[in-house]
């Protein structure tokens, strides 16, 4: 059974671009039933309110639940206080299998990965390139499993996708996903050097056509074994591990959001970036 990782599907409202606008799966569904993929994660499009974005999900799910499978789509910020709420009404009342989190909106918190981890679900979180966050959460939160779709990278920065290799290759809960990556010796670095346990298709339809995406895994010419994994027995792995009913504490977001994410600053810059003072 090959099964697609990465997605999208509904209508935005943001009107921007594709990807916030609209994911038609017909074209989609298509292709993918011509190359042999015969199960989906769906993912909502970027949306300015996400419980409505993953409602139009669900019942995509619930209409085809032998086809597709869910991942809640949170916005960090501004869903602050009310990740658990979320969470709790995609796994339990839609049956969905994990999380999805993108820098776009705003960067992943305790609050996310504490809910990821009571309800024992992966998390899909598109750090658009910025791979030194990524350690950091792996190890303050060794029970999640964080895929890191695009290599790291879908803008095709070859230096966010190789500086994911070592995170991935050293820390068990860091996966990749494949889609949208051009630079295909960096997969295969990545299965040289993680482990085709490490890796998940992904096409990031509808907009990317899924047989050309699986065709980039097919010529990593991976064994049989190795390529079940890759093609859907990691992601089943990961997703087997979904609770019905949270364990432990969950720390909620206190405050109302911000309206936008404030600029991340380091707070001990290099020596030649000071302005003096003591």
């Amino acid at each position: 059974m090959i099964i697609d990782c990465h997605c999208h599907a509904g209508k935005g409202d943001g009107l921007t671009g594709p990807w916030d606008t609209s994911a038609p799966l017909e074209d989609y569904l298509r292709r993918a039933s011509a190359a042999g993929i015969s199960r989906t994660v769906l993912l909502s499009t970027f949306h300015s309110d996400y419980a409505t974005a993953n409602r139009q999900v669900a019942l995509l799910v619930k209409r085809h639940p032998e086809r597709f499978y869910g991942f809640v789509f949170v916005h960090a910020v501004r869903d602050r206080g009310h990740v658990f709420e979320r969470v709790q009404e995609a796994v339990q009342r839609y049956g969905f299998r994990g999380i999805k989190v993108h820098r776009y909106d705003a960067r992943i918190t305790r609050e996310v990965c504490e809910v990821a981890r009571a309800f024992g679900l992966p998390v899909l979180y598109d750090v658009m390139g910025e791979i030194s966050g990524v350690e950091l959460i792996a190890t303050e939160y060794p029970e999640v499993c964080f895929i890191i779709p695009h290599l790291g990278s879908f803008a095709d920065d070859w230096r966010a996708q190789r500086a994911l290799l070592d995170p991935l290759s050293r820390l068990p809960n860091v996966h990749a996903d494949t889609a949208g990556v051009r630079r295909f010796d960096l997969l295969v670095e990545a299965v040289a050097r993680a482990g085709a346990h490490k890796l998940l298709f992904g096409s990031d339809g509808p907009w990317l056509h899924p047989g050309v995406e699986l065709a980039k895994v097919r010529a990593l010419e991976l064994s049989p074994e190795d390529e079940r994994l890759v093609l859907g027995g990691n992601l089943l792995r990961l997703m087997g591990s979904r609770r019905q009913k949270p364990m432990g504490r969950v720390t909620r977001g206190k405050g109302p959001a911000p309206a936008e994410e404030a600029e991340v600053r380091d707070p001990w810059p290099p020596e030649d970036l000071r302005q003096g003072g003591c």
